[in-house]
């Protein structure tokens, strides 16, 4: 039975740290619940979706706009799941994760959740550093050692005040969508070419590989880990009538929160569709973007810096928790939360300096946008188990999805996955590669098919039992 697993609270500092039971009405219930979603949200506005909006609406103006909204779906419904996981069983994605798969499965699934967190934090690490140059004449190499330590001041700030956490977060959305939004309404943007973006238009390969890095940059794996984990910090009575009420206003408090990221990725598209594409320029850095957006007057190139400069630092913390809730959920090793900052910042420091050393502050752009797709590359591993476990009825009971929940699950991580193996077999067409490099990505590509049709049949095939 489940309760012969041995597991710790996920998050044990902030876990059931929020009381609901003793709100007067409905209304102050739902504000009560309000705040998790916020920190997920966070993750879809980051400095890697900032780099694949500017070159989509700079590349093809309004016409991805379809792919935003794709995106946006596929997110709000993945992280309703997420969430019913951790309200239900009271555990986090990486936990359940541990408890259903074989020892070495676990392992694979622990080193991609890692990947996923490192691509995450690359795109921080460079979206704070261009925004400190921006704004302050701040070095992108000096910029991304300052990253190092930012995150480590906040959290300790905030310690085990979860509320006052998801404020902070409140605050840099607001901050965020506020100069966006004014700079949009600056660039006057053509309203019947974005209705028609809407509508879904044939994709060649560059606007598939901009597309799939959308996507990467909107469902974000980690992001599944951590909204699991974060519901649980409300006090929730585990029986039938709170549980159900509780999913009700988790689902409320998701759909709010990521439309408004939703309309802050959209504006960052916008933006540069109507002012790039416009005039045939495209472009290829956000820092390029920063300079060329002057032509709405002097704030314009201040709100856009103090915008990208609060979209990274939120999404930093958020990044911070997901690690921690990753390395405890599978390996059941619990570390500092600065300590934990610092793995995962160096590693994503290294490439960066490397890139800027070796090939200049030019080819910061490309590692951004190709940090998010590989983000979407690592979105099946996560999903596929978070499918399995809301439609086992050993597992969640009265709370199983119906029939065609599973059949819409699996039809949306199938769009994602077909675009995934679409990219790599238009990289391997298109790119003159050494034989060494095609094998390799060959043996890399039928490894991750193998491997996600692995993990899709296990649980069916092998009968889970209780671990110690």
């Amino acid at each position: 039975m489940m309760e012969n697993f041995n597991y710790k609270k996920s998050l044990d500092e902030i876990n059931s740290s929020i009381s609901i039971e003793n709100k007067s009405n409905k209304f102050k219930k739902i504000i009560s619940f309000l705040g998790p979603a916020y920190l997920i949200g966070v993750g879809y506005i980051d400095p890697g979706n900032w780099a694949t909006d500017l070159a989509s609406g700079s590349l093809f103006g309004y016409k991805l706009i379809w792919v935003l909204i794709i995106s946006n779906i596929i997110a709000l419904y993945m992280q309703h799941l997420s969430a019913r996981i951790g309200i239900v069983k009271g555990m986090d994605l990486a936990q359940l994760s541990k408890y259903i798969y074989s020892y070495y499965i676990n392992i694979i699934l622990y080193v991609l959740a890692e990947l996923s967190i490192i691509a995450t934090d690359l795109s921080e690490v460079i979206g704070m550093a261009i925004g400190l140059k921006l704004l302050f004449g701040i070095p992108i190499y000096i910029g991304i050692f300052i990253t190092l330590f930012d995150t480590l001041l906040i959290l300790i700030f905030f310690n085990k005040n979860v509320r006052l956490m998801e404020l902070f977060i409140i605050l840099m959305i607001s901050i965020t969508g506020i100069s966006l939004f004014l700079q949009v309404f600056l660039s006057k943007p053509d309203i019947k070419e974005i209705i028609l973006g809407i509508v879904p238009s044939k994709l060649n390969y560059d606007s598939l590989y901009i597309s799939i890095g959308i996507i990467g940059a909107t469902v974000m794996p980690h992001n599944l880990y951590l909204h699991s984990s974060l519901v649980q910090t409300r006090i929730v009575i585990k029986d039938y009538k709170h549980i159900k009420e509780a999913i009700k206003y988790n689902l409320i408090d998701t759909t709010i929160a990521l439309n408004i990221a939703f309309f802050i990725n959209m504006s960052i598209m916008i933006l540069s569709a109507s002012i790039f594409f416009k005039n045939n320029i495209y472009v290829d850095s956000i820092e390029s973007a920063y300079y060329l957006i002057n032509q709405l007057g002097y704030f314009a190139p201040i709100l856009f810096a103090i915008a990208l400069i609060a979209s990274g630092q939120s999404s930093t913390i958020t990044g911070t928790l997901a690690g921690q809730i990753i390395m405890e959920g599978y390996l059941n090793i619990k570390i500092r939360p600065w300590i934990r900052r610092l793995i995962t910042r160096s590693f994503a420091i290294l490439p960066s300096l490397f890139i800027i050393i070796y090939f200049g502050e030019n080819y910061i752009n490309q590692l951004l946008i190709f940090s998010q797709v590989i983000l979407s590359l690592q979105l099946g591993f996560a999903i596929i188990p978070l499918i399995y476990i809301n439609s086992s009825y050993d597992l969640m009971k009265k709370f199983t999805i119906n029939k065609w929940q599973i059949l819409m699950s699996y039809f949306l991580s199938s769009i994602i996955i077909f675009f995934n193996i679409s990219l790599i077999i238009m990289n391997i067409m298109t790119f003159n590669y050494n034989t060494k490099i095609y094998c390799f990505i060959l043996i890399l590509m039928i490894f991750s098919i193998l491997f996600m049709v692995y993990i899709l049949l296990y649980p069916f095939f092998k009968k889970i039992k209780p671990k110690q």
